[in-house]
């Protein structure tokens, strides 16, 4: 039997190089408390589910984080994207300023809370912009309620990559939620670098966010979240489902995605894995972004914005 996930290495994972820590002696950031940059509204109640609303349009774009990141992370891309559209950026329950707790935190959860905020907002015209995990997640969605999106965005998706069974045992055996507490500043940032093609000063806000996260008084709940997520990728695959998505696909990447495949099991080319996903869709455009790694919306966001703006019109 085999399984797919998104990779080993992403924003956490056991351990971390030691050194000296900027920001472990800052006080808490409870999650109520961090700033997008955007005011958060509330829907749904058990889980409650946090998000950003901003902009007008006859379509609405969903964008949903990946794996340990939250609606912030979408910061470089409402400016731009609201000027057309109206653009809902969502607090996966578990992460954020969304309610956290015993739940499945599976794909399909997820899936089903999605659609559950889309019915209750009354949204029309929907287009769902999934990051990483959050394109598997997409994935699912629309192969489960088929005629609930217009259009599917897949921006590094997770779920395009095969995994055999011993690979994904191992990791569940690594990942867990004493390893995600225990990361230290300097493993935070180097995993967070992971993610980009060149990192950046500027993104410091990441790992400052992520260091004073663990001060907060719900980490825990976080850090379970994240394991159960892991573990749900690996449970629900979709690299053999992705012929049954009948939605307009829009897959996009980076060329040096340093995560996908992953660089530890699967050593090759990203534009390999995307493109092999990408031809069993039968309604797919493909984009590659240069000189990317695996958080495109962040490190390239003009372009990831333009190839988004360039499918819906």
């Amino acid at each position: 039997m085999k399984h797919n996930i998104l990779l080993i290495f992403i924003l956490v994972v056991i351990g971390g190089c030691s050194g000296g820590y900027l920001y472990w002696d800052d006080p808490a950031l409870q999650f109520s408390e961090i700033n997008y940059g955007y005011p958060t509204k509330t829907a749904l109640s058990n889980p409650k589910i946090a998000y950003i609303d901003q902009g007008n349009g006859d379509q609405t774009i969903i964008l949903v984080h990946g794996l340990a990141s939250n609606a912030g992370f979408w910061r470089y891309n409402i400016p731009e994207l609201s000027k057309k559209y109206r653009v809902i950026a969502v607090d996966l329950p578990g992460y954020g300023k969304s309610q956290k707790g015993n739940y499945s935190y599976s794909m399909s959860f997820y899936a089903d809370q999605i659609k559950k905020l889309i019915d209750e907002l009354k949204l029309k015209n929907v287009v769902y912009a999934g990051h990483s995990m959050g394109g598997q997640i997409g994935i699912v969605l629309a192969i489960k309620y088929p005629a609930l999106l217009n259009k599917l965005i897949l921006a590094s998706p997770a779920g395009f990559e095969e995994f055999q069974r011993g690979e994904g045992d191992w990791l569940r055996s690594v990942m867990t939620v004493k390893g995600v507490e225990s990361t230290t500043e300097e493993g935070i940032r180097r995993n967070l670098a992971l993610n980009f093609y060149t990192w950046r000063d500027k993104w410091e806000w990441m790992v400052e966010e992520r260091v004073r996260m663990r001060k907060a008084n719900d980490f825990d709940e976080f850090a379970y979240a994240v394991v159960r997520c892991v573990n749900s990728m690996l449970d629900e695959p979709t690299y053999n489902k992705l012929s049954k998505i009948k939605t307009p696909t829009l897959v996009v990447f980076g060329r040096y995605d340093g995560l996908i495949p992953n660089p530890y099991l699967h050593p090759g080319f990203p534009s390999d894995v995307f493109r092999n996903g990408a031809k069993d869709i039968s309604n797919v455009k493909l984009v590659e972004i240069d000189n990317a790694g695996h958080m495109i919306q962040i490190e390239k966001a003009d372009e990831f914005n333009q190839a988004v703006l360039d499918f819906l019109k």
